[in-house]
């Protein structure tokens, strides 16, 4: 945790703009029963302390023209944190990686693609993934649909769980 400890009020605040990030401070103080001024404090204070990391539009990417979704697993040679480093590096330059998480086990680390169409991957997956610097091998699995996206946490199970 990196800011102050939270109480009832910030966590209802994070629930709301989780699920609205686009309300009003009006209408965010509203929903958690305080008034705006003191509503905003707490949201700049939230930001400050890295509970918020921003806001943006969830946008539909086959509507924008990126019908193929892949996830790529990735087995490096050498595991060593400069090695690391450099790959994860070189994942958050390339634009048709999305999401790139290290992970322990057998795959070093998943990574969630999108591409146009299946050509456009391919050339992706072969002429920048696969021939990448320390990459031993990148296994692939196409997406056909999507039953669950969620962002965020799930505020309720905390709480139902005790969690603070």
């Amino acid at each position: 945790m990196q800011g102050p400890k939270l109480d009832e009020i910030d966590r209802k605040i994070l629930a709301e703009l989780q699920a609205d990030g686009r309300m009003t401070n009006v209408e965010l103080a509203r929903r958690v029963g305080i008034s705006a001024p003191p509503c905003l404090r707490r949201v700049r204070v939230l930001e400050e302390g890295g509970y918020i990391r921003g806001f943006h539009a969830e946008v539909d990417p086959r509507s924008l023209g990126f019908e193929v979704q892949v996830f790529a697993m990735v087995r490096l040679h050498s595991q060593s944190e400069k090695d690391l480093a450099a790959f994860e590096e070189r994942a958050r330059a390339w634009p048709f990686v999305r999401e790139c998480h290290m992970l322990n086990g057998e795959i070093d680390f998943i990574l969630k693609c999108v591409a146009p169409d299946l050509p456009s991957f391919q050339h992706f997956l072969t002429d920048r993934l696969t021939s990448a610097p320390n990459v031993a091998s990148v296994k692939t699995s196409l997406v056909i649909r999507c039953a669950k996206d969620e962002p965020g946490v799930p505020f309720a199970e905390h709480e139902t769980a005790g969690g603070r």
